[in-house]
């Protein structure tokens, strides 16, 4: 991946990203006043290549600047059919509001559609007020079974072929 959406650079995570990237989840979690945990819900942030390289799914950050101020993820579940989990969709305050959330969203799930996957979870907490907003005005529906301790929200969405979206139109 490597995009561009006004002044910021949608790029592939790179091993040097590794601290960067958990530095922006960590300060996101801290102002939400959620707690960091890089030995549970977190470790995936610190063991990208296991978690999401090496299963099929991708994980990517966000510049501005030439500072990493933003990241969004995805990788294969076992919950559905042909399934994967967003996870880790961050943006540092500085740069909310100009609709890179929304656009980032609409990218993951290009890229999700574009390997053959059909659903989409999410799991979130109440108190990130702006990300429950976005999946909620973006098709996302509210479902039960909720994996992680920090959440008490989980989504999920169908992604319908485009093809079949023709047919039916």
């Amino acid at each position: 991946m490597k995009n561009h959406y006004r002044d910021f650079l949608i790029r592939d995570w790179q091993e040097r990203d590794r601290h960067k990237a958990a530095e922006v989840i960590r300060t996101v979690l801290s102002e939400y006043g959620l707690s960091w945990e890089p030995d549970d819900a977190d470790k995936d942030v610190l063991q990208v290549e296991a978690y999401y390289l090496t299963t099929g799914g991708e994980f990517w950050v966000i510049e501005y600047q030439s500072q990493i101020v933003g990241t969004g993820a995805y990788y294969p579940i076992h919950r559905g059919e042909k399934a994967v989990e967003i996870r880790k969709m961050y943006l540092l305050p500085s740069v909310r509001g100009v609709g890179m959330g929304k656009y980032l969203l609409q990218q993951l799930e290009i890229a999700i559609a574009s390997r053959g996957f059909q659903q989409i979870w999410i799991e979130t907490a109440s108190v990130l007020a702006e990300a429950v907003k976005l999946y909620e005005t973006n098709g996302y529906n509210p479902t039960t079974g909720i994996e992680t301790t920090r959440c008490d929200r989980v989504y999920f969405k169908w992604l319908v072929p485009s093809r079949q979206m023709t047919n039916d139109q």
